[in-house]
């Protein structure tokens, strides 16, 4: 699954996919209604691949997350993330992540990574099948 074309933009809302680029600018569609728009090299735009979530050892990259949500939830977040008190946000996100810092990440995070999930998977940008056959391929014995 490469996430580094899907790039989140501050000061607008959802995810968007990168499409083209050019000097001084790249060219984004979005995810929620499909509009292409330019991006700016002043824009603070983080790539999926760069993000990652405050564990209590090491930081989880947000690929390894979304992994743990398809484990637990499969194609479909199983709970209204949108209406969920932040009570029942920390509950399923201790599922899906036991060992997430739960000083460092907050209810506003949780309901982020829930929603991309869901985003991602609707739109068939999410592929975990490839991870599989890289498990199932491996020697007995090996990690």
């Amino acid at each position: 699954m490469d996430l580094t074309k899907i790039v989140t933009i501050a000061g607008r809302p959802g995810l968007y996919q990168i499409k083209s680029q050019a000097i001084g600018r790249i060219i984004v569609e979005s995810l929620i209604d499909g509009k292409c728009s330019p991006a700016f090299a002043h824009d603070r735009m983080s790539s999926l691949e760069e993000i990652s979530i405050f564990s209590v050892d090491e930081d989880k990259p947000l690929k390894e997350v979304f992994k743990c949500i398809h484990d637990k939830m499969g194609d479909k977040v199983d709970f209204d993330y949108k209406k969920a008190s932040n009570d029942e946000l920390r509950a399923k996100f201790l599922e899906v992540m036991p060992d997430y810092d739960q000083d460092a990440v907050y209810p506003s995070d949780m309901k982020k990574v829930f929603a991309w999930y869901q985003m991602l998977m609707d739109k068939n940008l999410l592929d975990f099948t490839e991870e599989e056959k890289n498990e199932e391929a491996k020697p007995e014995g090996e990690a």
